[in-house]
């Protein structure tokens, strides 16, 4: 099962789903909130506990678990709230570049950073706050990607209709992101006693490292005595290598 992050959904793995086929029965999802998870009602702040229960009502309703689990910045911290609530529905857990900065020894930085990304959303608005969320963590822009917004100039490759598709849906989930979904997956702190000594591998991207993100990785990582494993790319590695980064999920899993 693969958790997207942040405003992603499940359109933003299709090409690693697809070098995965061959070997796992392999099931996306767009959590709650963003692209077709839409709310009856107002929208709401983002809990973990209603995330991670999400996870585990989709694994049970599938009737395949204990499932393979991997997770991505915001959706890494749902993997570990699954994992720490829901043991019985997680084999193993591959928590990639986990937003994890409560478990830093000194966070107010990090915090101090998001904080102030959510004020400029709410003071100059959604593009303001997106083109500085990606100047501030060096990362890239364009269809399929994290957290992404209007490029400058035109992108260097023509997306195909699935991608300019899902690049739509993903821009769409931007305002709901930030307004709701910054501050609680920024505040969040993994339940590392109950994580300790279970099958949870922290993944960071090679081009990530000295980064801020390898940082808390690594706080977690040290926190839970797992292991790390280095991924293809940066924190959307998955986007420019779909194949390399769905070759070093399953080698990463058989490990667990």
């Amino acid at each position: 099962m693969i958790i997207p992050g942040g405003p992603q959904d499940a359109g933003v793995f299709a090409d690693v789903a697809g070098h995965l086929a061959d070997r796992y029965t392999v099931v996306a999802y767009d959590p709650r909130g963003n692209s077709r998870s839409t709310f009856d009602g107002e929208p709401q702040e983002q809990d973990l506990d209603v995330h991670g229960d999400d996870a585990a009502r989709l694994i049970e309703a599938l009737g395949a678990g204990p499932a393979y689990v991997f997770g991505t910045s915001g959706g890494a911290q749902i993997g570990l709230n699954l994992a720490a609530r829901h043991p019985g529905r997680v084999r193993a857990l591959v928590a990639h570049e986990p937003p994890s900065m409560m478990l830093l020894d000194d966070p107010s930085p990090s915090l101090a950073g998001m904080r102030d990304l959510h004020d400029t959303y709410r003071s100059q608005g959604v593009e303001a706050a997106m083109q500085k969320f990606f100047s501030e963590n060096s990362l890239s822009e364009g269809p399929g990607q994290d957290e992404a917004g209007p490029q400058d100039g035109p992108p260097s490759f023509e997306p195909s209709p699935e991608e300019a598709e899902t690049f739509a849906r993903v821009s769409g989930n931007f305002e709901y992101w930030l307004a709701h979904g910054v501050m609680p997956l920024s505040l969040y702190r993994p339940d590392i006693e109950a994580l300790r000594g279970r099958p949870v591998v922290v993944g960071i991207g090679e081009e990530s490292i000295g980064q801020p993100i390898d940082g808390m990785g690594k706080a977690l990582a040290d926190g839970l005595g797992s292991k790390r494993a280095a991924f293809p790319g940066d924190h959307m590695g998955f986007a420019p290598y779909p194949d390399r980064f769905a070759e070093t999920l399953h080698l990463t899993l058989r490990g667990a």
